[in-house]
């Protein structure tokens, strides 16, 4: 498998970063959805927030490297018999994952640093509050970081919907441009 994108198919840097962000994303949504039940004598009520933030963070981090590996290697162009519409909404679906991939993110840092704390990645590193103590910032960000959350489970389970609907129904190569074949 080559390293970068051709005009034919992705590439391993693009593959893999496409399903370790997919992962993450499920992993912390399943998590997130989880631990808002957890009380506060849970083993769990410190440790799951903590495992949430830092792979929120690192998923932050990658999804930058993906920007930029992404303006620098475009991907393949849309198969030859895919229609305008789908073409254009695929576009869509893409652009709209990633903002709302941005928001999740940067609402759930506020939400974690609105009280002027840092966030502790895993004990390797902390990541600074910028914006000090903020009276509410916690509130609005929460409903925001729920909102976009959920936004973003239902796009991406229309995008599977989509890449299953090309691979069963079409049988195209649009699904297995992605998994490397």
């Amino acid at each position: 498998m080559q390293f970068r994108n051709s005009s034919e198919r992705y590439g391993l840097v693009a593959i893999s970063i496409h399903w370790l962000v997919a992962v993450a994303v499920i992993g912390l949504f399943a998590l997130g959805y989880w631990m808002v039940d957890l009380s506060y004598y849970d083993d769990w009520y410190k440790q799951g927030p903590d495992i949430h933030r830092s792979v929120g963070i690192l998923l932050f981090a990658l999804m930058l490297i993906r920007v930029v590996w992404r303006l620098f290697d475009s991907g393949p162009g849309p198969l030859p018999d895919h229609t305008r519409w789908e073409v254009a909404s695929a576009h869509a679906a893409h652009a709209l994952l990633y903002i709302l991939l941005f928001v999740a993110m940067i609402s759930g840092y506020l939400i974690s640093t609105a009280d002027g704390s840092a966030i502790s990645v895993f004990g390797w590193f902390d990541v600074p509050s910028l914006t000090g103590q903020v009276k509410g910032l916690e509130d609005t960000a929460g409903v925001v970081h729920y909102w976009s959350t959920w936004a973003i489970v239902v796009l991406a389970a229309l995008h599977a919907v989509a890449a299953l609907k090309h691979h069963l129904i079409d049988r195209d190569r649009t699904l297995r441009r992605m998994l490397g074949q």
